[in-house]
This record gives C-alpha cells, structure tokens and sequence, in this order.
C-alpha cells in the first residue's frame, strides 16, 4: 500500500506520517504509533479497552512468530472487513487504534516519568471527523 492510500485511510484522525520499520511502515499521529502497515497489511492497535471490539468484529490478531521461539500476540489487530466499503467504519476504527495509541504513551510516560505526546485538537467537520 503507498503512504498516499494509508493517508487516505486515516483522514478521520488528521494528518499522519509514516515511517519505514520492521520491514514495513509505521503510522503515526503526533508522534503516537497507532498502526503498521506489514505484510501489505494495515494493522490497528488496540489494548484491553478496544480489543474485545475488534475481536467482535472479525478482526485478528497479529501474532508475531520468530523461529525457535513462543509466539507473541501483538497489540495490532486487522482492520474489520466491514470498514472498507464505509468510510464512517473506517473513521471508528481508525480512532479506536489512536486512542489505544495515546493510552499506551500515557502508561509509558507513568512508568518512565516522560511527558506524553499530546494530541492536537481537532475541528469537527461536517460528518464529524477531525479535520485537522
């Protein structure tokens, strides 16, 4: 998938960058990783508050296996069948993964003492999507 398209797809959140890592890329909101793209996959993370939600709709896991060693669920999770065709389920779960994103740089900034990367406060559009 191009940074264009993943640009696209996450529209509801504001701008993102992407950067390359892991064989893949990175998807960032104000310095939060809320999603990857690997495997010409887009992943969205997700934590004990909104993986049960993905998990109700379909979605799955990334499960990371190295060779030799025990498999590792991963904080990402496929995008829902249902939120390609509709743009307004695109938005939900694209804003589920941010949010998941911002509470894990929370819990992050408790247990290191770092400052947490603030989001930046979004207009509200006509159908209620952050513009930005």
């Amino acid at each position: 998938m191009d940074n264009i398209e993943i640009e696209e797809m996450f529209q509801a959140v504001g701008p993102v960058s992407i950067r390359r890592m892991f064989g893949g890329k990175g998807i960032y909101r104000d310095g939060v990783i809320f999603a990857l793209e690997l495997f010409e996959e887009v992943m969205l993370k997700a934590d004990e508050e909104s993986a049960p939600l993905f998990e109700e709709a379909g979605a799955r896991q990334w499960i990371y296996q190295r060779e030799g060693k025990s498999p590792v669920a991963m904080p990402y999770w496929s995008i829902p069948d249902d939120a390609y065709d509709d743009p307004d389920e695109m938005a939900k779960w694209v804003r589920l993964a941010f949010e998941a994103g911002l509470r894990a740089e929370a819990l992050k900034a408790r247990a290191g003492g770092a400052k947490p990367a603030k989001a930046k406060s979004a207009k509200k559009g006509k159908n209620g999507a952050g513009e930005g």
